[in-house]
């Protein structure tokens, strides 16, 4: 599903226009980046968190060479799914 799928089906959920539903994606996507960026933790009880997580410097291969090349540490985004959405999709 991409985006505007995405935005057709929460509109048709929510009975609302996709105008709206698009409004509201983009304010969800642009408070949880906002909160991310702040090292904040967003829990959506029964659905999941947002979180950040850091990653340790490594060492890595160029693909294209087979050099061996240093990565930086990093901040990265993470999403844990919560025990309802897991029992949702669980066969």
């Amino acid at each position: 599903m991409n985006k505007t799928e995405l935005v057709s089906a929460m509109a048709e959920k929510a009975d609302v226009t996709k105008k709206d539903a698009e409004k509201v994606l983009g304010a969800f996507i642009d408070v949880v980046g906002d909160a991310l960026k702040k090292g904040d933790k967003i829990q959506l009880v029964g659905f999941g968190t947002f979180e950040t997580r850091e990653r340790a410097a490594r060492e890595g291969k160029n693909p294209q060479t087979g050099e061996k090349i240093k990565i930086a540490a990093c901040t990265v985004p993470a999403f844990k799914a919560g025990k309802a959405l897991k029992d949702l999709i669980a066969k």
